[in-house]
């Protein structure tokens, strides 16, 4: 490249840079903001905060649909036919140009009516949930619905009218890429989940006996700091809702749930999102302050977590170090409990009404569920009425147990009534298929993974995934990430292979399940 024209690409670039940090700076404002209001903000201080929250969210909108930054946006791709596609530069020019094409194309009026609605929607699903009544939110539901429409409607050309709302979380995926994948999983889960059905269960009841909330906190912490989550770069705090959020690569939050009649809610809690926390640290510092500095998705969010949850804090290797100082931490709850019993009770299958609480076996129907009944009502094949019934349905065909009541059901995650209808559950499944198949090829590359988690270290394996994935952010879509790190497109094999092999030698699995 001609030194002139490379002195006008480096120009153009840094004012690109300019504009997108200072976008990037105004987010993680609003995240400051969210995590106070999720923490330790005052009740009475909602009214003030939903203020300052649409303030900035305004703010942001203007400055990520900018005519300034489209031009500086067109000018910058003119130079991508000669750079390397993998680059940080040409990647930062392809996700910005991305976000900002995708957001220009949602009219501000929108934005103002889809966020009044889900206010309203919001409260009036926390009136269901007290009431036990569908009835009080299906109106909602069916305008959440419409809007959700009326949004794909923005992104004329897509397949499928879920397709813009999945590709918002989840680049690259469709109901097309996702229909398979499911479909593929869900024959491979039956089998193994009636075989389970048929077997005696372990014994669990010492997992509910008091374990005091300090203590739990404590060795949650002590086995997040050992995973390799960095305290210097973050911290935990207390939430009813436990998330992860990021300030900038060096302040990335985590939040935990504890009940003391609970032990493994808990420590699962913390566990999971210091993986989703140990993502954001791992993200290279040279992409902080750019769009590329996050996730990739919520797919590949979701694999971090699920992985160190459960590839990791449920396997026995684990426990072979960690039981004993779990035990001299709780001696009145776990004294006479085994190392091989509580690995047992921790990975207890059977199925349950709610998604949150299910086992590793049974999860991912709860999500396939969710995911096969908002096609269907966005495709109008579903109306919100006959919902309950669908939903109950399904709950007894794949799980063989049918809830209760609404707040058992259909009342039971808050996503379709807080935000779009579409896009918010595929990607607890594909992270689930994505850990397993990262953890297959972290074990090939290094098959003293498991003998150093059995000594409580994880040097090797966080090495790994910061390596693979987490310097990365959003500068690959998850195919590339997926095919990059693994060598291979995304399968459900790894994950069904995972559970046969882990479960059969727990239950003892017929050979053909």
């Amino acid at each position: 490249m001609e030194s002139r024209t490379l002195g006008i690409m480096d120009a153009i670039l840094r004012q690109l840079r300019d504009i997108l940090s200072e976008i990037n700076a105004l987010e993680g404002a609003s995240h400051v903001l969210t995590w106070d209001q999720f923490t330790y903000m005052p009740t009475s201080g909602a009214s003030a905060r939903g203020r300052q929250a649409s303030a900035l969210k305004r703010v942001i909108h203007e400055k990520s649909t900018s005519a300034d930054l489209g031009k500086l946006l067109d000018a910058a791709a003119n130079f991508l036919p000669q750079m390397d596609p993998d680059s940080d530069d040409a990647s930062l020019i392809r996700v910005a140009r991305r976000d900002f094409e995708r957001a220009s194309r949602v009219p501000d009026d929108f934005v103002e009516r889809f966020s009044s609605h889900t206010s309203v929607s919001y409260m009036a699903w926390a009136e269901a949930r007290a009431a036990d009544d569908f009835s009080v939110v299906a109106p909602f539901l069916q305008r959440s619905i419409d809007l959700s429409r009326e949004y794909s409607g923005f992104f004329p050309g897509a397949a499928h009218v879920a397709d813009p709302l999945i590709e918002h979380s989840d680049p690259g995926m469709s109901v097309a890429t996702i229909g398979p994948l499911f479909g593929e999983l869900h024959r491979g889960l039956l089998p193994i989940v009636r075989d389970i059905a048929a077997r005696s269960q372990p014994e669990d009841g010492f997992l509910y006996h008091h374990y005091p909330k300090k203590r739990q906190i404590d060795f949650g912490a002590m086995v997040a700091r050992r995973f390799g989550y960095d305290f210097e770069r973050g911290r935990q705090d207390m939430a009813l809702h436990p998330f992860s959020i990021t300030l900038g690569v060096d302040d990335v939050r985590i939040t935990t749930r504890v009940k003391e009649d609970d032990l493994w809610e808990g420590l699962s809690s913390t566990l999971h999102e210091a993986g989703h926390g140990m993502y954001e640290q791992g993200i290279d510092v040279m992409l902080d302050g750019t769009p590329l500095a996050s996730g990739a998705s919520s797919g590949v969010h979701e694999s971090q977590s699920r992985l160190w949850e459960n590839l990791v804090a449920r396997s026995l290797p684990f426990w072979e170090c960690f039981f004993p100082l779990l035990q001299k931490q709780f001696p009145e709850s776990l004294q006479g409990v085994s190392v091989d019993a509580f690995y047992r009770a921790i990975n207890r299958v059977e199925p349950t009404f709610i998604r949150t609480d299910s086992d590793e076996v049974t999860y991912n129907l709860h999500v396939m569920l969710r995911f096969d009944l908002e096609v269907q009502l966005l495709e109008g094949k579903l109306s919100v009425h006959d919902l309950p019934e669908a939903w109950n349905e399904r709950m007894h065909q794949d799980l063989g147990v049918c809830p209760e009541s609404p707040n058992y059901g259909v009342l039971q995650d808050v996503h379709w009534y807080c935000d779009h209808v579409g896009g918010a559950f595929q990607g607890y499944t594909l992270g689930n298929l994505m850990s397993a198949q990262f953890f297959a090829a972290a074990l090939r590359d290094h098959p003293e993974i498991s003998a150093e988690m059995a000594l409580g270290r994880f040097n090797l394996l966080h090495g790994w995934l910061t390596r693979k994935i987490y310097r990365h952010g959003r500068k690959f879509s998850d195919d590339k990430l997926v095919l990059r790190a693994t060598g291979q497109p995304l399968t459900v094999t790894p994950f069904l292979d995972y559970l046969k092999n882990k479960y059969s030698a727990l239950y003892g699995l017929a050979a053909n399940a």
